[in-house]
């Protein structure tokens, strides 16, 4: 299908595209990679009247480190991300997860701010996101805010971000010692997440707990911490039985979803299996 007729604006500034947006509000759409956005349009699901491209905006473009954290630009793609030298020696979790992400083709186009702003409850990033205890940029005309990782994500396709404001940039810390991975359970890989959990853990030399963060996608209508399992866990042993266990809660308190790919039941089992898993998995 052919989207709607919509006025193109292709600001090279951030203070232009805030200007643009704040002019045009809820009728006017922010275009990142793409990848999600212009498919919604295709099938006029989206329907925007202006859409405002951040691509030509270079500032929002990078990967370094700031302060004892790493800043990652909104517009970083998924390939960046899995390429920087940087993330891989000290916050292997967002290369780890960002493998995971659609084809090469998506990977290439698709933008880290873009998933985060999407807020695709099967989106892979959310859970490493929340995983890492990361902060988020907020940009706009009252000026800039800073919101943490576990306020950012409200519900389906929603977040925190006035409809004024534009994600900008994304801090993440610096893993020193801390194992982590990434793992998901999906039709095929390039597939969004039926359940994805990315998990920071800190072992001590005997095997126990001393800190452990647990990102969970797909399972219901937002990317949650499991605070269940992570109280469940530290301080103690990671054998297996007390890992189980401990997984065994991960769905506590949500509403599971049900669609084509998994029932309530089956997406539950999941979640519990791919917990265990990946804890072992970062081990």
């Amino acid at each position: 299908m052919i989207p709607p007729k919509f006025e193109y604006f292709a600001p090279t500034s951030l203070q232009e595209a805030v200007s643009l947006l704040a002019g045009y509000g809820e009728e006017a759409k922010l275009l990142a990679g793409g990848q999600s956005l212009l498919a919604l349009m295709k099938l006029r699901l989206a329907s925007p009247k202006y859409l405002i491209d951040l691509g030509r905006i270079g500032d929002l473009n990078y990967i370094r480190e700031e302060g004892g954290r790493i800043a990652i630009g909104a517009l970083t793609t998924y390939s960046q991300i899995k390429r920087s030298h940087l993330l891989q020696s000290k916050c292997a979790l967002l290369p780890q997860t960002a493998t995971w992400v659609g084809d090469v083709q998506i990977r290439n186009r698709g933008t880290l701010g873009g998933s985060l702003a999407h807020a695709d409850p099967a989106g892979d990033m959310p859970a490493a996101i929340l995983a890492l205890d990361a902060e988020l940029k907020a940009v706009g005309p009252q000026g800039q805010r800073w919101i943490q990782a576990e306020e950012f994500f409200l519900t389906t396709f929603t977040t925190a971000l006035a409809p004024d404001e534009i994600l900008t940039e994304i801090r993440v810390p610096v893993l020193n010692g801390q194992k982590t991975a990434y793992l998901k359970s999906a039709p095929r890989p390039s597939d969004f997440a039926v359940v994805g959990v990315a998990v920071r853990l800190q072992a001590g030399q005997n095997g126990t707990c001393e800190e452990i963060a647990i990102g969970i996608t797909g399972v219901t209508d937002r990317a949650y911490r499991a605070k269940g399992v992570e109280k469940a866990l530290k301080g103690k042993k990671l054998e297996p039985q007390a890992v189980q266990e401990a997984a065994s809660t991960v769905t506590q308190g949500v509403e599971v979803n049900e669609n084509i790919h998994a029932s309530r039941n089956l997406r539950a089992h999941l979640a519990r299996l791919f917990v265990a898993r990946a804890i072992q998995a970062a081990r």
